[in-house]
């Protein structure tokens, strides 16, 4: 693929629009902060940069242009970034000779895709009649079974058979969970696939359909490609669904999201009925920051949504909730009330705040006085975090009414405990500690950049005939010079793509690229950075004809050496 075809599809794009679209963007001056996706950031620490078309997270140090974002972001090989660009902007991107990212895993996702064929064509053969009609019991249609690639596993072994005679061993898909020692894991089950982030199937969950002697559901062990604290399930579908609808609705199960999914709502994931984890919350952000959890109506999806809330808030997130009634969860609520009902749920559903305050309340005995005075100081501290003046004041109106108490005498312990808290981290842009640089570095890092920059520093700089001791420095401004001669102009974004796969120079682009530098650029001081270069080079000198001199027995060889370091002092 040619430099210039890639360039062009770069230059067509606009990296703020392209990041804003995944992560909620905030303008100050002329460049755009946001929440870094690649580390749990809490603050706005990433920069987007219209001007230079690069993004920079002062925090984790994650830099790059519009195609490391999405190859990163995303997890997608520079192929499929190149196509998705490409497609974006009209240029038609033949992508077939390009190199093929290659996984240490695709031998067991290719195992896991052959599984997945496996088990539907049981399922549509004469063997899945039965389970065909369970499902259709279940309002489950053929629309539903292909798109979630549902299937059958039927009695005996014929899947490890299958397997073994496409090449792998025993030990493999007794790792991959497919397999115990020379039998198939599941049987007489109705198999749903589940899939990682990137749309991989990793592991199943069987559903008994006729013997109800054993356990509901029967999920894959653990493996090398399927953590359950790492997963989201419908993650990879729900991505571009939550984008569009610009809110993620988090559910307990995937019976949930395949209900949602059949009266149009597909920007929901589940937590596969495990507790939410650090990992979860990371993936969840980069969908959306509006975030409604709708989990089972039961006393344990309740304490299971307060958890959660709770998690979330330690994020800077308040989500919304929806409450289910009569112990009700997704899948059945939409089975009994239907598409309008639910919608209804969803377009009111209340912020955790609230919903933390009403499950208070239901534990407090009303005939007692101090358990009333415990009750309200503890809506006070939950209403302490909420940053909306609006909704802290029907608060406190409604807990004045409520309990007829003066509402001043309600605002002055609210304002006390606003003043106890500990004051939340401003928005303002943090940085971690940073290794100190020398005077020498940055002149090295300053030039780069401008050279980078400014078609007259890099040939004025050619000119100097500078010498770095540093291996990475003399590559990099040799990229740079050959860039320049070949295309005859730079753009940061464009050299960005060119060094991708040249680690040491893409290593010194990404230091360059976190500090601020000069806007305006003249001879005086570019005349201060060869001298910081060139002292450098002088100190360096001077250091190592020292060492000579300690290291020479020969007081004649000795006075050479020091007259030697005498010039050099003097500039001669």
């Amino acid at each position: 693929m040619q430099n210039d075809l890639i360039n062009d599809i770069r230059q067509r794009v606009d990296i703020v629009d392209i990041i804003g679209e995944r992560i909620p963007l905030v303008a100050r001056g002329k460049n755009y902060f946001c929440v870094c996706p690649f580390h749990n950031d809490s603050n706005p620490s990433m920069c987007v940069s219209r001007e230079k078309q690069i993004y920079t997270c002062f925090s984790c140090h994650a830099t790059g242009n519009v195609y490391t974002f999405l190859e990163r972001y995303e997890n997608w090989s520079f192929r499929e970034t190149l196509k998705y660009l490409g497609d974006r902007v009209g240029i038609s991107v033949g992508v077939g000779n390009l190199e093929k990212r290659s996984s240490k895993f695709d031998k067991f996702y290719e195992a896991y895709q052959l599984s997945v064929k496996y088990y539907q064509n049981n399922l549509v053969s004469s063997l899945g009649r039965e389970a065909r009609n369970y499902l259709a019991s279940r309002k489950i249609d053929d629309a539903v079974i292909k798109e979630f690639s549902i299937g059958l596993a039927i009695h005996g072994n014929p899947l490890t058979e299958l397997l073994m005679k496409k090449g792998y061993s025993l030990l493999e898909l007794n790792r991959l969970g497919l397999s115990s020692d020379d039998r198939d894991i599941y049987h007489d089950r109705i198999m749903f696939p589940l899939q990682d982030m990137n749309g991989h199937t990793v592991a199943f969950s069987g559903r008994i359909y006729k013997d109800h002697n054993q356990n509901k559901y029967l999920n894959t062990k653990e493996t090398e490609i399927f953590k359950k604290g790492q997963m989201l399930y419908h993650y990879s579908v729900a991505k571009e669904e939550a984008r569009k609808e610009k809110c993620v609705i988090v559910m307990e199960g995937f019976m949930d999201v395949i209900r949602a999914s059949t009266i149009g709502i597909r920007n929901t994931i589940a937590l596969m009925g495990t507790a939410l984890t650090t990992e979860q919350i990371m993936f969840i952000k980069r969908l959306s920051t509006n975030i409604i959890l709708c989990l089972d109506g039961d006393a344990p999806g309740q304490e299971a949504m307060l958890k959660a809330g709770e998690l979330f808030l330690k994020e800077n997130i308040e989500v919304k909730v929806v409450v289910l009634p009569n112990d009700e969860d997704p899948d059945t609520f939409i089975l009994k009330e239907g598409k309008q009902r639910f919608m209804g749920l969803i377009e009111n559903a209340i912020y955790f705040s609230n919903y933390k305050i009403r499950a208070l309340r239901k534990k407090v005995d009303l005939g007692s006085d101090r358990e009333k005075a415990l009750y309200i100081d503890k809506v006070l501290e939950e209403a302490s975090q909420i940053d909306d003046e609006i909704r802290v004041e029907i608060i406190l109106k409604k807990l004045a009414k409520e309990f007829d108490i003066g509402y001043n005498t309600l605002e002055i312990r609210f304002r006390e405990k606003c003043e106890n808290k500990t004051k939340p981290a401003s928005l303002m842009i943090t940085s971690s500690t940073k290794t100190h640089k020398t005077k020498y570095i940055k002149a090295v890092e300053s030039l780069i950049y401008f050279m980078l920059t400014k078609d007259f520093v890099l040939t004025a700089t050619k000119a100097e005939h500078l010498i770095f001791p540093e291996e990475k420095y003399r590559i990099t401004m040799n990229e740079i010079f050959y860039y320049y001669e070949k295309y005859g102009k730079i753009e940061v974004a464009d050299f960005y793509t060119y060094v991708m796969d040249k680690k040491e120079v893409r290593g010194v682009l990404d230091e360059v690229l976190q500090e601020e530098y000069e806007s305006n650029v003249d001879n005086v001081l570019l005349s201060d950075l060869y001298k910081a270069i060139r002292d450098n080079s002088l100190s360096l000198e001077i250091r190592r004809l020292k060492k000579k001199i300690e290291e020479e027995l020969d007081p004649l060889e000795q006075a050479k050496l020091g007259e030697q370091i005498r010039k050099l002092r003097i500039g001669d």
